[in-house]
């Protein structure tokens, strides 16, 4: 019993083996024309027939290549056949297809492989279809229209790459855009940038469907893009794929005041002198000067667009100043803020003059009129509050004995209250007559201020002295003058 089902199993096995052979076996094809696809009467067919056979027997063809396993290929046949290259050859004895398309009692059927096994070559067209990179050769028995797919071979082509970047020149911060989706035949894109040394700064890779890329450069300089596209079969292209950019250096601004600790300049001319900065790679078109005071507040600004660059301002208050300069290139580009580009200075009032004053003068003792000239020195205690003023000169009578001439020095402390002054202080006058004694004086001062720059003050006062330790009424004096203060 065990050997009858042995043996049944074992002639299972070979019959299986024998019909596995059989179905691999190639077809040997000795006659052609027996089972024709499209029979064609009379001469050889022309392509041009050849092509009207195949639109007319449009859904047959599609049948048989979905038999076959090829139904992707269907439509560039159909598409391509209208325009191919119908070639003359032979299907040489021995020459093998990988399948054939026949019609046999009327229904579409394919062959596996087969071999021409007659004799004699057969007339063929051969025609070739492209479809991604693969090339389909079919050949077409002249006799029978038959389709056979003869051969298919892939050719993959190399990369080719193309690398356009723009601008070729441009600011830092400034967005670059890499545009490589003029490369072909390439499944992956790939960008380096290199500076001047050499040195990989950055990179980007690519899919072909997302060619362009947008990037920045953060430092001036000469910058390579240098592309590359890797192929279907993942050769690397080569051809030259390479893209430069200038990256501009900015501006570099630059100002020396005239003075740093500006003793007095409260109302007198300051420079600020720019002509320094300059341009690694191109010129300085304009300077921006701008001065704050010390709470950062915008005092003035100039702009100056012609060289030398120099700004002339006049202060009209003291205290601590910033001046800073911003430089502009011929690309536009400023200058950053450097230590060399921003300066403090100190400006100080005036508050030391030298002052000279004159006028008549009446002595008591018929009022005998006097003209004195006195100078000295004068100081703001406050700026245009509180001064005082230190004078000495001599006064001359305008009749002869018993008058005679006079010094004096007067000491003055005033209040100021706006164009008016008043002050008190204390005087010295030698003897105006030989029967009078010299002595102190205590003085009061009124006026008023005619003209005042930070430079120079015009001033009209009238004074009045009264003698200590003498006679009033034989020695007080009255006077009236006009001070000029330089």
């Amino acid at each position: 019993m065990k050997n009858k089902k042995l043996i049944t199993l074992v002639t299972v096995c070979l019959v299986l083996l024998l019909a596995l052979e059989t179905s691999a076996q190639v077809k040997q094809i000795k006659a052609i024309g027996l089972y024709t696809f499209a029979r064609v009467k009379g001469k050889i067919p022309t392509p041009e027939v050849m092509k009207m056979l195949a639109d007319r027997y449009a859904g047959d063809i599609k049948y048989g290549f979905d038999l076959a396993g090829y139904g992707d290929i269907y439509l560039a046949f159909i598409d391509q056949l209208k325009s191919a290259q119908f070639e003359d050859t032979f299907w040489n004895p021995g020459e093998r297809v990988q399948w054939m398309l026949f019609r046999s009692r009327g229904k579409i059927k394919v062959t596996g492989e087969a071999e021409w096994a007659g004799r004699v070559p057969v007339e063929v067209f051969a025609v070739k279809v492209r479809r991604g990179f693969k090339t389909y050769t079919f050949i077409i028995p002249k006799p029978c229209g038959n389709i056979a797919l003869h051969s298919v071979v892939e050719e993959i082509p190399d990369a080719v790459c193309s690398l356009r970047v723009s601008p070729a020149r441009a600011n830092v911060g400034d967005p670059i855009t890499v545009d490589m989706s003029g490369s072909q035949y390439a499944k992956r894109l790939r960008v380096d940038i290199l500076d001047k040394q050499g040195k990989r700064v950055a990179a980007k890779d690519f899919a072909p469907e997302a060619a362009r890329w947008q990037t920045k450069l953060d430092n001036p300089g000469e910058y390579v893009f240098r592309g590359i596209a890797i192929s279907f079969g993942d050769k690397t292209s080569t051809n030259p794929c390479e893209g430069k950019v200038y990256i501009n250096y900015p501006p570099v601004g630059k100002v020396v005041p005239g003075c740093l600790n500006c003793l007095e300049y409260v109302g007198r001319p300051l420079t600020f002198d720019a002509t320094g900065s300059g341009d690694p790679d191109g010129e300085v078109t304009k300077v921006a000067f701008e001065l704050t005071d010390a709470n950062g507040l915008v005092v003035d600004s100039f702009v100056d667009t012609e060289r030398p660059f120099v700004w002339q301002k006049t202060l009209l208050k003291d205290g601590n100043y910033t001046v800073a300069v911003t430089a502009y290139d011929n690309e536009g580009v400023a200058s950053s803020a450097t230590e060399d580009s921003r300066k403090t200075i100190k400006v100080t009032r005036k508050t030391f003059f030298v002052t000279l004053e004159g006028g008549p003068m009446m002595a008591h003792g018929s009022y005998q009129a006097f003209g004195f000239i006195r100078t000295g020195m004068y100081f703001w205690l406050s700026p245009d509050r509180a001064s005082l003023a230190f004078t000495s000169g001599a006064g001359m009578p305008f009749k002869g004995a018993p008058w005679k001439p006079v010094i004096t020095a007067n000491l003055v402390g005033n209040v100021h209250l706006g164009p008016f002054f008043t002050g008190v202080g204390v005087g010295f006058m030698t003897k105006e007559r030989s029967d009078r004694k010299e002595g102190i004086d205590a003085l009061a001062q009124a006026g008023f201020t005619l003209s005042k720059s930070y430079l120079t003050i015009w001033q009209l006062f009238f004074e009045f002295r009264v003698p200590l330790g003498r006679s009033f009424e034989d020695c007080h004096k009255m006077c009236a003058g006009f001070r000029y203060n330089f």
